[in-house]
């Protein structure tokens, strides 16, 4: 349980945004409406929300939503939301599902943390992804990282049980700072054989972060956690 007398959250994330283009300013007030969800304090009945009962699949920080939407378009027997602080990318996102007539995202544009804490019921997530997050590489900034272990024991009661934790990052010390935090997460076991890091799987689309980070000759690090209910 999060004792949250002891966790004074710190955001992830700073607000520099880009001005929106016209197109994404048109899909947000034309197709906002339909896919955008608004932050609430009541958690969001899932099933009437999708109009079915399927797997649930939560992207954090989802960029220029061209993975969300990739993932969603191969596997449209789940059901996907997205969440990202700017509007640019989520403007971006909303013209890729009207191009790829999407009926499985939704968005919603706000502080993870937050929709983690009061939209989203205990045990109503599938998979979890965190791809290639701000990795605050400045030490003084690491506070800011939001992979931190309040924020893993939030998320672990999110996840329904044997529910999947996917991160990636492009940043080698943050990579590390990933397993080291995980790796003493209670409720999470490594899906990894050698308890490291384990190779891309199919259904992660490349990102342009991570085209970015190989330009620049950084490696690439992914972790899959699943939630097991028992220690580590």
């Amino acid at each position: 349980m999060v004792d949250k007398s002891k966790w004074r959250h710190i955001r992830s994330f700073v607000r520099r945004e880009g001005r929106l283009t016209i197109a994404q300013q048109r899909a947000i007030d034309t197709l906002g409406p339909k896919y955008m969800l608004e932050f609430d304090r009541q958690p969001l009945a899932l099933d009437a929300l999708f109009g079915r009962h399927a797997p649930r699949y939560l992207e954090i920080g989802f960029g220029d939503g061209k993975a969300l939407a990739e993932m969603a378009a191969a596997q449209p027997e789940a059901d996907f939301l997205g969440i990202e602080v700017h509007h640019p990318g989520v403007g971006s996102l909303l013209q890729r599902v009207e191009q790829q007539s999407l009926t499985n995202v939704r968005v919603i544009c706000a502080d993870v943390v937050e929709v983690l804490e009061t939209m989203l019921a205990d045990s109503s997530l599938d998979k979890v992804f965190m791809f290639f997050p701000d990795p605050w590489p400045k030490k003084r900034h690491h506070k800011r990282r939001l992979l931190q272990s309040n924020f893993v024991a939030l998320l672990h009661k999110k996840l329904k049980p044997a529910g999947i934790f996917h991160m990636a990052t492009d940043w080698e010390d943050y990579a590390m700072h990933m397993l080291a935090v995980m790796k003493t997460a209670p409720g999470f076991a490594n899906t990894s054989n050698e308890g490291t890091f384990v190779m891309r799987p199919a259904y992660r689309p490349l990102t342009k972060f991570e085209a970015r980070g190989k330009r620049l000759g950084h490696g690439v690090w992914d972790l899959i956690f699943e939630r097991c209910d028992h220690d580590n």
